[in-house]
C-alpha cells in the first residue's frame, strides 16, 4: 500500500511512501497488544516498595502479658502487628514485575498497533528535515501544520535524533523515538504517528522480519 508524502507545511509534495501489507495491514491480534501493553507497564515498575516486618522492628522481645486467662488476642511481643508500632503483617517487599513475552508475540503487536493507526487514517509521513540547533518553536510549528486536528503525536525519525528530541522537549503532547526504538505501547498511546520519509523503509525492515508473508 501507498501513502502520501507531505512536507513541513503541511501540503502534498506528490510523492507517495510505499507500505507493507505484512506491517501496516494485517489483521488486528488484540490480545497480543494487551499483552505487550502490559509487559511495557510492568517493565517500568521500580518494585522497591518495602513494609518492615516484626522481625526487622526494633523492640523488646519480652512476652507482655501471658498467653491464656485474659481474654485478648495473644500478643508475642511489642513487635506484633497488632499493636501500633509494631511490624506490618505480610507487607510488600521488593520484586521485579516484568515478565516474557516471545518475540514473535511482540511483533505481532506491533504490527497490529501500526495496522490499527492505519485502518484510523492515523498515520502520516512528513518529508525528512534536519535541525541546526533544537528549537522548539520551529518543531511546533511543524507539527501543527502536518498533525491535523490531532493533539498527542508520535513522531518517529529515521535515526535517533537528539537535537529533534531536546526541541519536542518542552511539548507535553509530544513523543520522539526512532524507528528502530518503536514499541506498541507509545504507538497506541499517540493520537496520531507521524513518520519521517526516512523512517518508513527502517519499520519496513525491522517490523516485517517476524510477520507472516
Amino acid at each position: 500500500m501507498k501513502i502520501d508524502i507531505v512536507n513541513t507545511q503541511g501540503s502534498a509534495t506528490g510523492r507517495q511512501a510505499e507500505l507493507l501489507d505484512s506491517v501496516f495491514g494485517i489483521q488486528v491480534n488484540e490480545h497480543s497488544m494487551y499483552l505487550a501493553v502490559k509487559q511495557y507497564l510492568a517493565n517500568q515498575r521500580q518494585g522497591t516498595h518495602k513494609a518492615k516486618e516484626r522481625g526487622e522492628i526494633t523492640g523488646s522481645t519480652k512476652k507482655l502479658f501471658k498467653q491464656k486467662g485474659t481474654g485478648g488476642a495473644r500478643r508475642g511481643n511489642i513487635k506484633s502487628p497488632l499493636l501500633r508500632g509494631g511490624g506490618r503483617a505480610f507487607g510488600p517487599r521488593p520484586r521485579n514485575y516484568g515478565f516474557k513475552l516471545n518475540k514473535k508475540v511482540k511483533s505481532l503487536a506491533r504490527n497490529s498497533a501500526l495496522s490499527s493507526k492505519m485502518a484510523a487514517g492515523e498515520i502520516k509521513v512528513v518529508e525528512d528535515f534536519v535541525m541546526e540547533t533544537p528549537n522548539t518553536k520551529e518543531i511546533n510549528n511543524i507539527l501543527n501544520s502536518v498533525k491535523g486536528g490531532f493533539k498527542k503525536v508520535l513522531l518517529v525519525t529515521k535515526d535517533f535524533n537528539p537535537t529533534i528530541m531536546k526541541a519536542a522537549g518542552n511539548i507535553s503532547e509530544v513523543e520522539v523515538l526512532a524507528a528502530k526504538d518503536i514499541n506498541t505501547y507509545q504507538l497506541l498511546n499517540g493520537d496520531v504517528i507521524l513518520f519521517q520519509e526516512g523512517a518508513i523503509s527502517v519499520v519496513n525492515e525491522i517490523c516485517s522480519k517476524y510477520s507472516k508473508n
